[in-house]
């Protein structure tokens, strides 16, 4: 379609819009009357509220309302955008936020809290009293704090602002503000909601427009009336559902459809798998707080990257704050360090002693050996001694020279596994010298811990999220921790987000989840068909096999949920034009945006680079190692790997199409599958830091 065909039909719809919400309206208006205590800025909004049940959104009214008492809001919304508890006040003046607390002029003092901060400050506690009612009833249901947000209503004025978590809208802005929110729940969810909240409330009672009455001439009072009514507000709503709100809200937002899940009582050890942005993460973060509330026990919640744990820390917290300080977030390598200090076991890691080690034993035994025939760049074979012989816990050559080296290309004959383990011996020879261990050692220490009798279970439940990352060791770890108890293990990741070399299988764990325990997600809430498909077309042609055995291919169907996102490439002839470039994109973002924004790079000699580029332009930075899942205006700035979990509002990709000089040309002939499965790993992590990105995916490329 050209553009001024989309034009054309996009100015038919609005005009469409507009005459139907008008009717809508007027019907609205002639419906609210009958609340003859209201005044007329509050049927005002209680009017809009009764167009929005047109549009898939249900309503209960507080049957004493406009002069609800006690901790109780008057109005309780449930709709495409979520739910909401919604108080009205008509106050002579506008009202305004200063330092966090809502002032008002001219109100009557009846309602002056016990803080002695006036009507305003009043108004604000008794809706956060009775949104935390409506939060007590939705936990029922499996929903977290997050999902109900509380709105004050100012009837006559015009104010869109914060004090604390409530937010304050003129009665003009509460229609358009509430279509522009993002959609969050379908239908059914919709109806499951507000039945529940209509029985744990029979003070409310559901309240919809009647667009079965005649419409009745309108009258003058109708037509002043109008003057609260925001038709082209409302229109463009409509048309253009603005996102809002942080993205660290939207990222701990849970679909009810995925309630079931948390719920589960599951007979042994399970999986939640399921293509990126289908919400396992999510998942994960409410099964921990529900295993929190109902279980005496800790619950330890792992993952492989050490940025991750206080992300999702700072989430939980935020959605189940009363079971918060009874669930663990750590890194794999970090708990099981603590837990051997715990258990008087001796931990000497030391990375760099045992780098040193391994670029001697390849300087000794490797390079001379055979192994340069297939891969001459020692880092191919650190990957294989790391990720395929201590990484599965093999002690002798016999296990190796026949174990599948699952995500390995090259293929290894007898005599080059031979020269593999006489590599290995000399670096193990090396590193027992200098006397400390690696990563790899502390796993196998703390396997070997767990492995022993404990006077009673260290943890109720342990939840394993980017699980695909982790060694067999690792997997293993973790299983002994808990074994194979009901509602022990939950082991969640897609295979085809996998960012390191090697794999494993659930089996070779000893982990059986067939049947029930493995469940697939399969709708996708963050990420629009362009975008998405931008990302598949990275991994179109790369099957793989995840850790349940099964080959998998690159593209895979799923369900979407938005559709706005875009994807804007921008190629330049030179790095700096590249470069100024990205800086002029993220200038032209409007303030405060910065917050949702991440640049995201394949290695820390490229964060490093852009680090310095938008420091010195006076960007604001924060590294996503610092990240902790507080809203802070500074651009996110990390490697694809620390992205994983995450996602954003906006990412940036600088030079994403540039091969590293350390894989261009690498090798003889002997070097091509390495250099294929490198390459295959390189799109796995480009794929993931794709898909981070929610409304807008910028490419930046160099060359022709």
């Amino acid at each position: 379609m050209t553009a001024d065909g989309s034009r054309a039909r996009r100015a038919q719809e609005a005009r469409r819009q507009e005459r139907l919400l008008r009717e809508q309206w007027q019907a609205a208006w002639q419906q609210v009357q009958r609340w003859d205590a209201a005044r007329e800025g509050e049927r005002g909004v209680l009017a809009q509220l009764l167009v929005l049940t047109a549009r898939g959104w249900r309503l209960l009214v507080d049957r004493q309302w406009p002069r609800t008492r006690g901790a109780q809001a008057g109005l309780l919304l449930v709709g495409p955008g979520g739910m909401f508890v919604i108080d009205v006040e008509s106050w002579p003046a506008a009202p305004a936020v200063v330092d966090g607390t809502v002032r008002t002029t001219g109100a009557p003092h009846a309602t002056t809290d016990s803080s002695g901060d006036g009507p305003g400050a009043a108004a604000v506690a008794k809706l956060l009293a009775a949104t935390k009612s409506v939060e007590r009833v939705v936990a029922e249901l499996g929903l977290s704090p997050v999902a109900v947000q509380p709105l004050l209503v100012c009837a006559g004025h015009r104010i869109d602002a914060e004090a604390g978590r409530a937010r304050l809208l003129g009665g003009r802005e509460i229609g358009p503000a509430l279509l522009a929110e993002r959609q969050r729940l379908h239908a059914a969810p919709v109806r499951m909601i507000a039945g529940h909240l209509e029985s744990a409330f029979p003070g409310y009672v559901p309240v919809e427009l009647d667009r079965s009455a005649p419409a009745a001439p309108v009258q003058p009072r109708q037509e002043a009336a109008d003057g609260l009514f925001d038709l082209e507000g409302l229109r463009n709503a409509a048309l253009d559902e603005a996102l809002r709100g942080p993205i660290e809200q939207w990222m701990s937002f849970l679909d009810p459809d995925q309630v079931s899940l948390v719920r589960r009582n599951w007979s042994g050890p399970a999986r939640i798998s399921g293509p990126a942005g289908t919400g396992k993460t999510v998942v994960g973060l409410h099964r921990a707080a529900h295993l929190a509330r109902r279980t005496t026990g800790r619950i330890l919640y792992v993952t492989y990257a050490n940025n991750l744990p206080r992300v999702q820390g700072t989430f939980l917290a935020t959605m189940a704050p009363a079971v918060a300080d009874r669930v663990d977030f750590s890194s794999l390598h970090a708990w099981a360090q603590e837990f051997l200090r715990e258990r008087g076991v001796p931990v000497r890691l030391h990375a760099e002693k045992a780098a040193t080690a391994f670029s001697l034993a390849w300087t000794r035994v490797g390079r001379p050996s055979r192994l340069a025939e297939v891969d001459p760049t020692p880092r191919y074979w650190e990957e294989e001694i790391g990720y395929v012989i201590k990484g599965r816990g093999l002690t002798t050559f016999d296990e190796y020279a026949v174990v599948p080296r699952r995500r390995r290309r090259a293929r290894l004959g007898r005599t080059y596994r031979e020269a593999v383990w006489a590599l290995y011996e000399a670096y193990e020879t090396l590193r027992v010298e200098r006397g400390v261990h690696d990563f790899n050692d502390v796993l196998s220490l703390a396997l070997a811990e767990a492995a022993r009798p404990a006077d009673q279970p260290r943890y109720a439940g342990v939840i394993v999220d980017e699980v695909q990352d982790l060694s067999l060791v690792g997997v293993r770890l973790l299983h002994a921790v808990v074994g194979d108890v009901p509602n022990g293990l939950l082991l969640i990741g897609d295979g085809q987000q996998a960012v390191y070399p090697g794999g494993f299988r659930l089996s070779d764990a000893g982990i059986d989840v067939r049947g029930d325990r493995g469940q697939v997600l399969a709708t996708n809430y963050r990420n629009s068909r362009e975008i998405l498909e931008a990302a598949l077309q990275v991994v179109a042609d790369d099957a793989f096999e995840d850790i349940d055995g099964l080959r998998t291919p690159g593209r895979r169907e799923v369900d979407l949920t938005y559709h706005d996102g875009q994807v804007v490439r921008v190629t330049e002839p030179t790095v700096a034009a590249h470069d100024q470039a990205l800086l002029g994109a993220l200038r032209e973002l409007p303030a405060g945006a910065h917050a949702d924004v991440a640049v995201l790079c394949p290695s820390k000699h490229a964060i490093a680079h852009y680090r310095k580029l938008l420091e010195q332009a006076g960007i604001p930075v924060q590294l996503l190692d610092h990240y902790a899942g507080h809203a802070v205006d500074a651009v996110k700035l990390g490697t694809y790997r620390r992205a994983k979990g995450l996602e954003f509002k906006r990412v940036y990709l600088p030079r994403y199409d540039a091969v590293p000089p350390s894989e261009a040309g690498a090798g003889g002939a002997g070097a091509v599958e390495t250099a294929r499965e490198r390459a295959e790993l390189r799109r796995s992590q480009l794929f993931v830091a794709m898909t981070r990105a929610r409304d807008v995916l910028w490419l930046g490329s160099v060359g022709g």
